[in-house]
């Protein structure tokens, strides 16, 4: 995803300040708990036995999720959430043990599954909702070949997934597929205000997430039972991972500052909003199409650091200028350099209610 995910590039530019910081993000300290992990990749284990699943799921309140990309910053986190809440996760990934080795540490309550690729179609029948996160990321320089690869990973498991959903009997058939995208669709502005019904870009992150997005909504001819959400992620905020997670050692040596000249626009959104905008995709019916997965107060890069700065007492004072982040990320730079305000007018039409709306309550609880 373009711009959260570009943000972890911006981030791993600040390595080019001579060595001030070692930008290593530590995973996610998480509760041990009681699950009972099925068989890995035992595609018997991640299908309910009943016929009615899915009704006897939304009837008891319990949800039985399928997640791929559930290892990921985010992923952990929803798939924390979904356990803690008594729910069903069924992972969805192309390493079954590493998958295992990654989610061990957030096993509560509920009953986690795994299931690899030939298992997925299996796996997905019988679920209330499938929750697509994978994308192999793009923190490195564009080649050719990164670049195809960038495009490649999001489109076949996008299709791997939509064409299992396809295939499932119309009583076992997921209610909702929550397919991630990003607001790097707009492309950049710093003027523009991009909600929903904006149009897409024309640079190359706005054409793969066109692609990505297209390709989930073949669902809507093949499987029109199967609600789709397209979840345009915005800079998602927390202490262990993603931009933040790199921007944090270079500000707590007194070593902070914006990338490039701080104008461009940053538009974020805590962890938790994050995971609970997806957690509300899976069972409101009003929330179709493309989400806006941002806080409603996007701030410029000058501002986000300087909250940052006061909020662990540090100056914010030493930008990496334009020249550096190009010579170390090329092509790259753009979506450093340049950013988008967007506003998450669906979410906000469907009555969520974020828990953080300001840029200083989200450090407050992040970094408290």
């Amino acid at each position: 995803s373009r711009s959260a995910t570009g943000r972890r590039v911006a981030a791993s530019s600040l390595s080019s300040r001579a060595s001030r910081a070692s930008l290593v993000a530590r995973p996610p300290a998480a509760r041990r708990g009681r699950a009972r992990a099925a068989r890995a990749g035992d595609a018997s284990s991640a299908t309910p036995s009943s016929s009615s699943a899915s009704a006897s799921s939304s009837s008891s309140g319990k949800m039985r999720v399928a997640i791929s990309g559930a290892s990921g910053f985010v992923g952990t986190r929803l798939v924390a959430k979904l356990l803690a809440g008594g729910n069903d996760v069924v992972v969805l990934t192309r390493d079954v043990e590493k998958a295992r080795a990654a989610l061990r540490g957030v096993f509560s309550s509920g009953t986690i599954a795994f299931a690899d690729p030939s298992r997925w179609p299996a796996a997905i029948s019988g679920c209330d909702g499938v929750v697509n996160l994978a994308g192999e990321p793009i923190s490195t320089r564009w080649s050719p070949t990164i670049k195809a690869e960038i495009m490649a990973s999001r489109i076949k498991a996008t299709k791997r997934i939509a064409d299992a959903i396809a295939a499932c009997p119309a009583d076992r058939k997921p209610r909702a597929l929550v397919n991630a995208s990003a607001i790097g669709f707009y492309g950049t502005s710093e003027n523009r205000v991009f909600d929903e019904s904006a149009p897409a870009g024309g640079d190359y992150l706005s054409k793969v997430c066109q692609a990505w997005e297209s390709t989930a909504r073949e669902l809507e001819r093949t499987s029109p039972e199967t609600r789709v959400v397209l979840l345009r992620l915005g800079i998602v905020l927390d202490r262990d991972g993603g931009a933040l997670g790199k921007m944090l050692p270079t500000f707590q040596i007194f070593a902070g500052g914006p990338m490039g000249d701080g104008a461009q626009w940053f538009s974020w959104i805590h962890r938790e909003d994050a995971v609970g905008i997806i957690l509300e995709s899976l069972s409101n019916d009003r929330l179709e199409g493309p989400v806006n997965v941002t806080a409603p107060n996007p701030v410029r890069m000058g501002e986000m650091c300087a909250a940052l700065g006061r909020t662990l007492g540090r100056p914010s004072w030493l930008p990496v200028p334009d020249f550096a982040i190009q010579a170390l990320l090329g092509e790259g730079a753009t979506v450093v350099l340049q950013g988008q305000k967007v506003a998450p007018s669906a979410a906000l039409a469907a009555g969520y209610k974020f828990k953080y709306e300001k840029i200083d309550d989200a450090l407050g609880d992040i970094l408290r």
